[in-house]
């Protein structure tokens, strides 16, 4: 796959795993992510349809920013915390070991992700934002490390949780073709 196409998609993906979609970083991507079966070679191009067809029917949801909330921001029980040291570190709990890991890695490689807030940096969209930095400053073997070693050993088991939400079919949809998309390229 394209390097480009490759960042531009985990940009678009990530930005909506990370970014409320009313936020003005969001707004101008939504064509792009309605039409991303049309942005690379998918190796399941009529699922990849199928869900963007899913994504236009579900994006004038009047509820999305409280789905989105619900699923991302933590209002109660989350059904599919969007941290890996959730799924990774014993205690299940935000900032734990595999944080401080991937803390470092992004040390390592000139990453900062500074999104104004104290966070931890393992949340799922920032980690595909982090992926498409990496490739952007043409690092591409950290990049590959980073979704090998930090975001894949996790991904799934949050994908599937996500898939089955009972909340939200935009972001069911959009997990089938993120979890489409890690398949093809952490092969």
């Amino acid at each position: 796959m394209d390097k480009l196409a490759c960042a531009t998609v985990a940009k678009v993906l990530g930005a909506f795993f990370y970014y409320s979609p009313n936020s003005q970083i969001v707004q101008p991507l939504i064509n792009p992510l309605l039409h991303i079966d049309k942005l690379i070679d998918w190796q399941n191009p009529s699922l990849i349809s199928q869900q963007c067809q899913t994504l236009m029917t579900e994006i004038s949801n009047t509820d999305l920013d409280y789905q989105f909330s619900l699923l991302f921001e933590g209002q109660g029980d989350m059904p599919a915390p969007p941290w890996g040291s959730v799924y990774l570190d014993q205690e299940q709990l935000l900032m734990g070991e595999s944080q401080e890991r991937y803390r470092q890695f992004l040390q390592q490689h000139g990453i900062t992700l500074n999104t104004g807030m104290n966070e931890p940096e393992d949340q799922f969209g920032l980690m595909l934002m982090a992926f498409a930095m990496l490739l952007d400053k043409n690092q591409p073997q950290a990049a590959w490390q980073l979704i090998n070693q930090h975001l894949i050993i996790w991904s799934s088991n949050y994908l599937a949780k996500l898939k089955n939400n009972g909340i939200s079919q935009f972001y069911q949809a959009l997990a089938v073709i993120v979890e489409q998309y890690l398949q093809m390229i952490s092969i």
